[in-house]
């Protein structure tokens, strides 16, 4: 099987937790509040380890999976906001083989970036009523602890998962 394909596989399964699994496991009383988004943690995985081109295709591809499923007030906005925040991460930290420290930061400043593109949008739109000082403390905090800690867990085997796609032959076109 092709590490590609081993990658988008991965994505996928990562967006089926986070709706079955990751909704079991949030408390009630926070429903409303935390949503996490383990796929797009991933997504910053294959930006800094991958490219940042790879980051973008991937974020507009599972955007939209996200938006044609969990269909809210517009689609197209998770595509758009995932794709551009992933691109802008790979664009700012260029470190082919990132410590965990700057991986971290990447994912706190993705999460974030993310979250306030989407307020933003809903904003825009006068979809959403609430001030940023509330949805930030509400809202993008939550989400930026979860979205830490889920990138701790699988900071290594992601991480050596991208070295071996990177240590993968490439094939020529002409075979």
């Amino acid at each position: 099987m092709k590490r590609h394909q081993v990658l988008i596989l991965l994505l996928f399964l990562l967006f089926i937790l986070q709706g079955t699994v990751g909704f079991w496991l949030t408390p009630s009383s926070l429903q409303g509040k935390i949503t996490p988004n383990f796929m797009y943690v991933a997504i910053l995985f294959a930006t800094i380890y991958h490219h940042r081109h790879t980051g973008l295709v991937l974020g507009l591809v599972f955007g939209m999976l996200h938006d044609v499923v969990y269909y809210g007030e517009m689609i197209g906005t998770y595509s758009f906001a995932m794709g551009v925040s992933a691109y802008i991460m790979g664009l700012l930290f260029k470190t082919p083989r990132a410590p965990l420290p700057v991986m971290m930061t990447v994912v706190i400043l993705g999460s974030l970036l993310l979250d306030s593109t989407l307020f933003g949008i809903y904003k825009l739109f006068r979809i959403n009523p609430d001030s940023y000082n509330w949805a930030l403390l509400n809202h993008m905090l939550p989400n930026l602890l979860i979205h830490f800690a889920f990138a701790l867990m699988i900071y290594v085997p992601l991480r050596k998962q991208f070295e071996l796609l990177a240590k993968a032959p490439k094939r020529s076109k002409a075979s």
